[in-house]
């Protein structure tokens, strides 16, 4: 299974969780928040033999789809950091 990282909107921390790639987690355990995990940029890695579901998904497939998968994520992020406003302080 892969493994994802997620940060809290709330307390700010980064929680590493392995599921499968349609998954996602949503709620913080630290701070009991609701609705307030982001999945994160991360790197791909599978911790067992089995690197997906589907046993005749071709490694490469799997790649791609973690790409396309974190190259959505960093869209999502340009755009935040785009509307962000920031204290001139």
């Amino acid at each position: 299974m892969p493994r994802y990282q997620y940060e809290c909107q709330q307390c700010g921390i980064i929680i590493k969780a392995f599921h499968g790639y349609k998954e996602a987690l949503i709620d913080c355990d630290k701070c009991e928040s609701k609705d307030t995990l982001k999945k994160i940029l991360s790197v791909p890695f599978y911790g067992s033999k089995i690197l997906s579901p589907d046993p005749t998904q071709e490694i490469g497939e799997i790649t791609k789809e973690y790409i396309e998968e974190n190259r959505e994520l960093l869209k999502q992020q340009q755009e935040e950091l785009k509307n962000k406003k920031y204290d001139k302080k």
